[in-house]
């Protein structure tokens, strides 16, 4: 599951937004804001590291749009980040927001390392010295970072804790998916997959497809996808596959998502699990014959090499940009319905801005609470872009761009950024 690098992630991005942009006939001026990210920052961030020895970490933070309001988007430690990346993870989050309605523009940020061989206290350092670099430009009512790959809720805490001792009062609206004593809201951990299940719900209703017996496959059996296994099981699917970095596991007879969850979650990988399966490869996996096919590792997994392969009724996005333009085409034409990534795995975000909310109120909402407007959201969100594909008889992935598209340049038109 290595990422291509002759991939260019960013041109995905402006491919996608000028399908979208070139069906609404959209202004050149919104076009032209959009292409662009406002600002990215790069940090140095010098470490003192257990052996005594300073290591200087290379940081990126990009602030695409705020049009709709402060930004927002996670920041990864992983050793293959990139400013391109970094941007176009942003870009994606500027519309993923506006699709779902709530009122952030997008962000992301990433730090170049490899926290598997960094101890705790050297991953702590550099966590409180990153939030130093970036300060200028985050705050609750500025830039909210929150998990992504290889960060977690102790990362969240560091930050917010340095955060405040720079501002002198406890902020804990700075980050989201951040510890409950510390002011993180329940469903936050699980809010991407169970959002994932909402919009993977309506999609089988919209196809005519039983959930009772479906079987699913998931590609990168981390937070996202084991709690995507989960909760589609609760909803009567067969998880048949699942794999991560280490390899995969296949049993046509269904797999307990929980316990590869627990297993996963005791030995940090999959390699090894007990019981009747099958080792499978990443490429095995992707073309196994099943209803739903779950995408939850990185960028340009389902690519013009094996999509002719890929055999599924519903594709539902739960990482970001997992399938490439060229496959998408070859996909749609097919008949498969894919739920793009910026709806798809919106819940995330969207149980992040409860968090935030929740915080600015010092008032905080029980679980079945948070998990009913996440619902809420969701549904909605999947209905106007279901709409919108009707209505123009696009695609779902264009019929979301328009839909986030739409509300974009109506905020810009009337801040006066742009006059229609």
């Amino acid at each position: 599951m290595s990422k291509n690098k002759e991939f260019k992630i960013y041109e995905v991005v402006l491919s996608q937004l000028e399908e979208a942009a070139n069906e609404l006939n959209l202004d050149p001026q919104v076009r032209a804001l959009l292409k662009e990210p406002m600002r990215t920052l790069i940090v140095s961030i010098p470490v003192r590291m257990d052996d005594g020895g300073i290591r200087v970490f290379k940081g990126f933070r990009c602030q695409h749009n705020d049009v709709l309001g402060p930004t927002k988007g996670g920041i990864r430690f992983h050793p293959q980040v990139e400013m391109e990346e970094v941007e176009a993870l942003a870009a994606w989050m500027t519309f993923k927001c506006a699709l779902v309605g709530i009122p952030y523009g997008g962000a992301k940020g990433g730090v170049l390392c490899n926290p598997k061989e960094m101890s705790k206290t050297e991953l702590e350092k550099l966590s409180r010295r990153f939030i130093q670099a970036l300060e200028p430009i985050i705050g609750p009512e500025k830039d909210i970072p929150a998990p992504d790959v290889y960060t977690d809720a102790q990362v969240m805490s560091w930050f917010m804790d340095e955060f405040s001792k720079i501002k002198g009062v406890y902020s804990p609206g700075l980050v989201t998916g951040k510890p409950r004593i510390l002011g993180g809201s329940y469903g936050r951990d699980s809010a991407t997959a169970r959002g994932l299940m909402y919009v993977t719900r309506e999609g089988a209703k919209k196809i005519g497809l039983d959930l009772e017996g479906a079987t699913v496959v998931i590609q990168g059996y981390g937070n996202a996808g084991s709690f995507s296994g989960i909760f589609l099981r609760e909803l009567g699917c067969k998880v048949i596959a699942a794999n991560d970095s280490s390899g995969g596991v296949y049993n046509p007879d269904g797999l307990n998502a929980e316990k590869l969850r627990d297993f996963k979650n005791e030995n940090g990988e999959l390699q090894g699990y007990p019981g009747s399966v099958k080792n499978i490869s990443n490429k095995e996996l992707l073309a196994l014959e099943c209803d739903i096919l779950v995408p939850a590792a990185l960028e340009n997994q389902i690519n013009k090499e094996n999509v002719g392969n890929i055999n599924a009724k519903i594709i539902a996005e739960a990482a970001n940009g997992p399938t490439t333009p060229e496959a998408d085409r070859v996909l749609n034409k097919g008949g498969t319905l894919v739920i793009p990534d910026i709806l798809a795995n919106a819940g995330g975000v969207t149980v992040s801005y409860f968090e935030w909310v929740q915080n600015l109120y010092n008032y905080y909402w029980d679980r079945e609470e948070v998990d009913q407007k996440l619902e809420k959201v969701m549904v909605s969100a999947f209905n106007r872009t279901n709409e919108m594909a009707e209505e123009r008889g696009v695609t779902f992935r264009t019929a979301a761009y328009m839909v986030a598209i739409n509300r974009l340049t109506e905020a810009m038109a009337a801040r006066g950024w742009v006059e229609l």
